[in-house]
């Protein structure tokens, strides 16, 4: 996708959110059920929701508040070419999911939040760094628009894993600090 046209990105993000709305649809047909798939802190068996656990959420809402920025974000992550939002999408998941299964309270963590403070984070941080133009305004426009997100790095709403928002924002700055070849 890196020389991909700007229409088969966005076909590419319409798959990807109609495959987060396929799960969301199951889980609201069997009752949360899919829930189970969430990553608890230091529980050996909840090892696989460091991959899963991004891909379920908790209600029809906690489900809508995430697909519109992680399609905005994916959008503009699509910019940097395939290679590399594959490789910061699985940067992501994977990183902030350990650091969660490490280091977070005991919970269920679901949610595709932290992804997207992954993405916001990277966006912010690489396009900073780069020196094209396009990366420059995608950043300037991520930190206007999504950059009053990052407050929820912090503990304020019972409920909400803010780990998750926490590692997923360090691991994308992270990310954003490898120069883009």
């Amino acid at each position: 996708m890196s020389n991909s046209s700007f229409s088969q990105q966005l076909r590419w993000v319409a798959i990807l959110c109609a495959a987060l709305g396929a799960i969301e649809v199951i889980n609201f047909l069997t009752g949360r059920s899919l829930s189970g798939f969430g990553l608890i802190p230091r529980e050996p068996s909840s090892l696989y929701g460091v991959i899963t656990a991004p891909f379920v959420h908790s209600s029809v809402q906690h489900f809508l508040y995430n697909i519109v920025p992680l399609a905005v974000l994916t959008t503009l992550l699509l910019q940097y070419g395939q290679k590399r939002y594959i490789l910061v999408t699985a940067g992501v998941i994977a990183g902030s999911g350990l650091l969660v299964w490490l280091f977070a309270r005991p919970a269920i963590h679901i949610g595709a939040s932290g992804v997207i403070f992954g993405y916001v984070s990277f966006l912010i941080v690489a396009g900073l760094r780069q020196r094209q133009i396009k990366h420059f305004l995608i950043s300037i426009f991520v930190l206007f628009s999504y950059g009053g997100l990052l407050w929820g790095v912090l503990p304020t709403a019972a409920g909400v894993s803010f780990e998750y928002h926490l590692f997923g924002a360090i691991v994308g700055a992270a990310l954003g600090m490898k120069p883009v070849r």
